[in-house]
């Protein structure tokens, strides 16, 4: 008989780009190994206080991490090399901002009742990290919902009467009161939790021994 598919809840903002670096290595892992994940998408927000109109994101990683010009340029470009062997098309440019994304989980769960969290997850992704949008924007968030096939016009209602905003808010209460402060916090098969980007070698390592259990 197969072996059922090997539950993965990730813990993820939408801005981080780590969570997509760590997602695509644990798809890579998953290949490797032949070994199915199941993957469950949940909030966690990096930046809960920021603005409407976001902020530059080289002077918010400077300011938020004391790192200089240059050293937040090289976290970018490694990100960017990174990124090309796992087939994530980073754009970076000077006028890159970051954005709050409250209303982006929202949407999220939403699309979680119908199964197609995944899709409007990875959507949200190419549109922030790729396409350079601002996805903190209901309107753009509607047409990135209505790409993978979801109702636009429920999608505006959604962010219009803010249903889901006090489930969004539970739902990250729920993972920060379990100690999570960092994302993406990968929880495979309820036991044993992984903290960041660990990479392709570390996640196939990992897979194997659950999969023995």
């Amino acid at each position: 008989m197969a072996q059922a598919p090997i539950r993965v809840d990730i813990v993820s903002d939408v801005v981080c780009p780590w969570c997509i670096v760590g997602y695509r290595q644990l798809m890579q892992a998953s290949k490797a190994t032949g070994i199915l994940v199941e993957t469950y998408w949940h909030p966690f927000e990096l930046n809960p206080d920021m603005a409407p109109e976001g902020e530059n994101l080289r002077d918010h990683i400077m300011r938020k991490y004391g790192s200089t010009a240059d050293q937040s340029k090289a976290a970018r470009d490694t990100l960017t090399d990174l990124g090309k062997a796992l087939e994530i098309d980073f754009q970076w440019s000077d006028d890159s901002r970051i954005y709050n994304t409250f209303a982006a989980h929202q949407l999220l769960h939403w699309a979680s009742e119908t199964g197609q969290a995944q899709a409007l997850k990875l959507a949200l992704f190419t549109a922030y990290f790729t396409e350079g949008r601002d996805i903190s924007d209901d309107t753009v968030l509607m047409e990135v919902a209505q790409s993978i096939g979801l109702d636009a016009g429920e999608a505006a209602a959604v962010l219009a009467d803010h249903r889901y905003a006090e489930t969004v808010r539970e739902k990250k209460q729920f993972w920060t009161s379990r100690g999570v402060s960092g994302v993406p916090t990968m929880i495979f098969d309820a036991k044993q939790a992984t903290s960041g980007a660990q990479g392709v070698d570390t996640f196939s390592t990992l897979l194997r021994q659950l999969s023995t259990q």
